[in-house]
C-alpha cells in the first residue's frame, strides 16, 4: 500500500477516537436515538472504537512486512520549532502489534458495554472517557517525539482515573486516588530525564537519537545517559508495573468496573515496557547496559513475589479476592517482559515483546471472565465462589467454566498457546545475556524465573480446581441459578481465544515483526 495513504490511516486511528470522544457528549441526532439516549451513546461507543479496529487492521494489512525495521506511515510536522518539538508519528514492527491490541481490545469492551454497562452516572461520560483513553494509547505507540510521547503516556491517566472512581466498585475512590498520584509522581521525574536528553542532544526526535550516532554518542556523556536513563525508567517501571513500584495495581484492578481491569492490564502496562524498548534502550544505550543487572534482578523478584501472593490469595479461607490475585500474578508476568528486555539481547527483547501481546490477550480474558462471576454472583471473593458454586462452572455452566480452565492454562505458559513462547524466549534471552553482562548472575536470575513459572502453574491450577470444581456443597442447600455464557460474551471472548491460539501455534507471525525491528533498534543501524 502506499505510504501516504498509511499516513493517512495512521493519523485517523489516532485522532478518530479523539474525535468520537467530543461526538459522545454531544446530543445524538433525531434518528439514532434508538430506544433512549443512554443506548445511542453506547452503539456511538461500538461504532467509533470498531471504525478504529478497521482502519487498524488496514494499517496492518497496507503495513510492509518485508521491511519491518522501517519506520512507516511517517508523519513529520514542526509543531513548536522554538524547541525543536515535532508532530512526528510512525510504525514499525515493534509499535504495530501493540496497535492492533489496542484497538481491538477497546472495541471488545465497548461491545461488552453496550450490553453490560457497569453501574455509575451517565454513558455519555464513560464513553467519552473510554475513547479518550484508547486515542492516548494509541498515540502512545504511534509518536516519534520524545515530548509527544510524555502527553501521550499522561493522555491516559485522567479517564482511567475517572473511570475508577466514578464506575468501579468497593474502595474506588481510594484506589483511583493511588492510581493518579503513582502514575503522576512518575511521569513528573521522567519528564527530567526526557527534557535532559532532548537539551543535550539538541532533539527531541526518537528515530534520529536512535539511528544517529551522534546523537547517541557525541550528545550523550555516560554519566547523563546515566541519569537520564534512572529517570526515565522510574517513570516507565511504575507503569509497567515492577516490583517494588507495584502496589497501586491490586487496588485499581480490583475496584475497577471490568473493562477498566481489562484496558488496564491489556494495554495500559504495556506502555511502560514499550518504553523501555523505544526509549532506554535505543537512546541511552551505556545506561541500559549498566542498570540492566539490577532490572533483572528486580523482575525476578517481581515473578516470585507476584506468584506467592497469588498463592496466599488462593489458599481457602484467605479471604482472597479473584481480581486481586490476577492484578497479582500480572506482577509476575510482566517480570518475565523485564527480565527479556534487560537481556539486551534479541532473542529476550523479542520474548518480552511477544510476552507484551500474549499477556494482554490473556489477561484481559481473565478479568472479562472474572467480570461474568461476578455480575452473576454479585462477588469475586473467592472462598465465596469455592462454597456456592460447588461443582456449578463444570456442572452448571460448562463453557464458563471450560473458559476459565484455557485462560489459566494459557496463563501459566501451556506450550501451543501465547503464554510459552514470550516466557520461554525471556529466559532464553537472559541464559545467554549480551556481551559484558555477567553470565553467572543471569544463569541465576534464569533459574528462580524458571522456579516462578512452577509457582505461577501452582496458583492457577488451584484456582480452578477451587472455582471450577468447588469445595463444598450440600444436598438440601439451595443452588443459585447460573446463567452460562451468553451471546454478547460469546462475541466479546472468542477474538481473545481465538488469537492466543493462532500466537501459540503460529509465533512466527508475530516474531516476524518484531525480530527486524529489534535488532536494528539494538544495533543502532
Amino acid at each position: 500500500m502506499n505510504d501516504t495513504v498509511l499516513q493517512y490511516l495512521l493519523v485517523a486511528v489516532v485522532l478518530l477516537p479523539l474525535l468520537g470522544a467530543g461526538g459522545a457528549l454531544l446530543p445524538a441526532p433525531p434518528g439514532l436515538k434508538g430506544k433512549n439516549p443512554d443506548q445511542a451513546v453506547l452503539r456511538h461507543g461500538v461504532t467509533i472504537t470498531g471504525a478504529v479496529l478497521a482502519l487498524t487492521i488496514a494499517l496492518a494489512a497496507g503495513f510492509d512486512h518485508g521491511h519491518p525495521a522501517k519506520m512507516q506511515a511517517s508523519t513529520d510536522i514542526s509543531w513548536i520549532p522554538a524547541l525543536g518539538i515535532r508532530i512526528h508519528l510512525g510504525i514499525d514492527g515493534i509499535s504495530l502489534p501493540l496497535l492492533v491490541l489496542t484497538a481491538l481490545l477497546t472495541f471488545l469492551c465497548a461491545l461488552y458495554s453496550y450490553f453490560k454497562m457497569p453501574e455509575g452516572p451517565s454513558p455519555k461520560a464513560f464513553v467519552a472517557l473510554l475513547l479518550l483513553l484508547e486515542s492516548g494509547t494509541l498515540a502512545t505507540f504511534a509518536v516519534l517525539d520524545l515530548m509527544l510521547f510524555f502527553l501521550a503516556f499522561e493522555m491516559v491517566l485522567i479517564p482511567m482515573y475517572f473511570l475508577i472512581a466514578r464506575w468501579g466498585g468497593a474502595g474506588r475512590e481510594r484506589s483511583a486516588l493511588r492510581f493518579i498520584l503513582y502514575t503522576l509522581l512518575g511521569s513528573v521525574i521522567m519528564l527530567l530525564g526526557l527534557l535532559l536528553i532532548g537539551l543535550k542532544a539538541g532533539t527531541f526526535d526518537m528515530v534520529a537519537l536512535a539511528t544517529d550516532s551522534s546523537h547517541a554518542g557525541r550528545h550523550l556523556s555516560h554519566t547523563t545517559q546515566l541519569i537520564a536513563a534512572l529517570a526515565i525508567g522510574l517513570g516507565l517501571a511504575i507503569k509497567a508495573p515492577m516490583w517494588p513500584l507495584h502496589s497501586w495495581l491490586p487496588d485499581a484492578h480490583t475496584s475497577a468496573p471490568t473493562v477498566g481491569s481489562v484496558l488496564l492490564a491489556g494495554v495500559l502496562l504495556k506502555m511502560g515496557t514499550y518504553g523501555f524498548v523505544r526509549i532506554v534502550l535505543p537512546i541511552t544505550p551505556g545506561a541500559a547496559h549498566t542498570y540492566a543487572p539490577y532490572l533483572a534482578a528486580f523482575a525476578v523478584i517481581g515473578i516470585i513475589y507476584g506468584s506467592l501472593a497469588c498463592l496466599a490469595l488462593a489458599r481457602g479461607g484467605s479471604g482472597g479476592d479473584l481480581k486481586r490475585l490476577i492484578a497479582y500474578s500480572s506482577v509476575g508476568h510482566m517480570g518475565f517482559v523485564l527480565l527479556g528486555i534487560a537481556s539486551l539481547t534479541p532473542t529476550g527483547v523479542n520474548g518480552a515483546l511477544f510476552a507484551n501481546i500474549a499477556h494482554g490477550l490473556i489477561t484481559g480474558l481473565l478479568f472479562f471472565l472474572v467480570g461474568a462471576l461476578k455480575d452473576r454472583y454479585g462477588t469475586s471473593d473467592l472462598d465465596t465462589l469455592a462454597g456456592h458454586t460447588g461443582a456449578a462452572l463444570y456442572g452448571k455452566a460448562p463453557r464458563l467454566g471450560g473458559l476459565l480452565a484455557f485462560a489459566a492454562v494459557a496463563s501459566l505458559g501451556l506450550p501451543g498457546l501465547a503464554g510459552f513462547w514470550g516466557e520461554m524466549l525471556a529466559m532464553f534471552g537472559a541464559f545467554k545475556p549480551a556481551a559484558g553482562l555477567h553470565r553467572g548472575a543471569y544463569l541465576t536470575f534464569t533459574a528462580i524465573a524458571a522456579f516462578g513459572t512452577l509457582l505461577t502453574a501452582a496458583y492457577l491450577l488451584v484456582v480452578v480446581r477451587r472455582v471450577n470444581m468447588g469445595e463444598r456443597e450440600t444436598a438440601d442447600a439451595p443452588q443459585p441459578v447460573l446463567a452460562d455464557i451468553q451471546t454478547y460474551e460469546f462475541a466479546a471472548w472468542t477474538p481473545l481465544v481465538a488469537l492466543t491460539v493462532l500466537a501459540g501455534l503460529w509465533p512466527a507471525v508475530l516474531l516476524g515483526l518484531t525480530d527486524p525491528a529489534v535488532r536494528t533498534l539494538l544495533g543502532g543501524n
